[in-house]
C-alpha cells in the first residue's frame, strides 16, 4: 500500500468513525464499507502502471472510470466531494459543477494538474490541501487562498514502541529510483553496518543493477510486509533511513517509523525537515559519505521524543479535525456561489455529522 492509498484508508476509516457517511469511490476490492466500483478491475491487473503508464490506453482506462464517479456523484445526494486522485478532469468537473470538493494533492504540481488548480485559485466551492509548507511553497503562485497544509495521519494504534532496539538499521517503502534506496545500500557498505530491506520492487532492473548485487549477511532483502509483521521490524530497528531523491510531499515512511519511537536518519529533502523535528539525523541530500556517517552513529539517537511528536502533530484526530473544517468552507462557499445575485450574507452550512460524503480513490 502506497502513500496515498495509506491515506485515503486512515481518511474513510476516520470518517466514518467521526458519524459521516462516506461512499468510496474506487476500484471494485477496496476495503471501505459502502464501495462504488468506478471501473471492472483494478488497472493494475491488466494495464500495470509499470508498463503503461504515460500510454493513451491507460489514459483512456483511468478517464473511462472518473467518468463512472462523476456522473456517479451527480445523481447521488452527497454534501461534500473528496477528490484523493491525481485526476485533472476531477478539478475541472467540481469547478464547473460548482459541487463542493476537496482535492487532496500528494504530488508536486505537474503542468496538467498545475493548470487545472489554477483555474480554480478563485473558487469558493473547490479548496484544495497539501501535506507540507515545503509542498505549499511549490504550488505558490499556482493556487490561491483555497489551498491549505494538512499533514497526513498516521493510525498510532497500529505502530508500537519495543522495549529495546536491535542493531540493524531499516528502510521500508516501494522500491524505485526516487526513493534512493541505491544510495543507502551505498551507505551501508561504506558504514559497514546492518541493513535490511523491506518493500515492493516496483522497478525489477533498477533492484537488480543497483541492489540485489550488493545484498550478503549485512545488507538483506526481507521482501514485502505489512500490517504487524512491518510494525514489529519497524519497531525494533536501530533507526529508519530514508533518502528521497525527489523533492518528498511528505515522507509517510518517516512518520510510520517515529510512530513506533524510532529515529530517522534521513536526506534533507522535501518535507523531511518538517517531518523529522529533531527526531533523527539529516544530512545533505545525496550525499552517500554523510549518509554513512550518520548511520554509523545511529546507536547515538534517541528516539524518545519520537512517538509524541507523531501524536502532537501527525495524528489521524488531527488530521480529520483539519479536513472537517476545509469540508465546512467548501460546502458554505458553494452555497453562496448558487445565491442569486441580490442575495446577501455568508452561508453558515457545515459538514457535520450527518453529512455524507464521496471520497474518490
Amino acid at each position: 500500500m502506497g502513500g496515498m492509498e495509506s491515506h485515503c484508508h486512515q481518511l474513510v476509516g476516520a470518517l466514518e468513525r467521526r458519524g459521516h457517511a462516506v461512499t468510496l469511490f474506487a476500484a471494485p476490492g477496496s476495503d471501505a464499507s459502502q464501495l462504488y466500483p468506478i471501473c471492472d478491475v483494478p488497472y493494475e491487473t491488466c494495464l500495470p502502471w509499470r508498463d503503461w503508464h504515460g500510454s493513451d490506453r491507460l489514459q483512456m482506462f483511468q478517464d473511462d472510470a472518473f467518468g463512472r464517479a462523476q456522473r456517479a456523484i451527480e445523481r447521488g445526494s452527497f454534501d461534500i466531494v473528496h477528490n484523493n486522485s491525481l485526476s485533472p478532469p476531477m478539478i475541472e468537473w467540481g469547478l464547473a459543477s460548482g459541487h463542493p470538493i476537496v482535492t487532496s494533492q500528494h504530488v508536486p504540481p505537474f503542468a496538467t494538474m498545475s493548470a487545472a488548480v489554477a483555474r480554480a485559485r478563485n473558487s469558493h466551492s473547490s479548496h484544495f490541501t497539501v501535506t507540507s509548507d515545503h509542498q505549499l511553497q511549490l504550488w505558490s503562485g499556482r493556487a490561491g487562498d483555497n489551498m491549505h497544509v494538512v499533514p497526513n495521519g498516521i493510525a498510532l494504534d497500529d505502530w508500537h514502541e519495543a522495549p529495546a532496539r536491535s542493531e540493524y538499521l531499516l528502510w521500508f517503502g516501494r522500491i524505485t529510483p526516487t526513493k534512493g534506496l541505491r544510495e543507502a545500500v551505498a551507505a551501508a557498505r561504506i558504514a559497514g553496518v546492518s541493513l535490511k530491506i523491506v518493500g515492493t520492487i516496483e522497478d525489477r532492473p533498477y533492484f537488480e543493477d543497483h541492489v540485489e548485487p550488493f545484498l550478503d549477511h549485512r545488507i538483506g532483502y526481507e521482501g514485502h510486509l505489512g500490517g504487524s509483521a512491518l510494525a514489529a521490524m519497524v519497531a525494533q530497528a536501530q533507526a529508519a533511513v530514508v533518502t528521497p531523491m525527489w523533492d518528498e510531499p511528505f515522507g509517510l515512511v518517516a512518520a510510520e517509523a517515529m510512530a513506533a519511537g524510532v529515529p530517522v536518519i534521513a536526506f534533507d529533502r522535501g518535507a523531511m525537515r518538517e517531518v523529522l523535528g529533531g527526531c533523527g539525523q539529516l544530512v545533505a541530500a545525496g550525499d552517500v559519505a554523510a549518509l554513512a556517517q550518520a548511520m554509523a552513529e545511529a546507536d547515538d539517537l534517541d528516539g524518545t521524543p519520537c512517538r509524541e511528536r507523531v501524536r502532537t502533530h501527525f495524528s489521524v484526530g488531527r488530521m480529520i479535525e483539519r479536513y472537517e473544517a476545509i469540508y465546512a468552507l467548501a460546502i458554505a462557499g458553494a452555497e453562496v456561489a448558487s445565491r442569486p445575485p441580490s442575495a446577501s450574507g455568508e452561508a453558515a452550512l457545515a459538514s457535520n455529522q450527518s453529512s455524507t460524503t464521496a471520497l474518490l480513490a
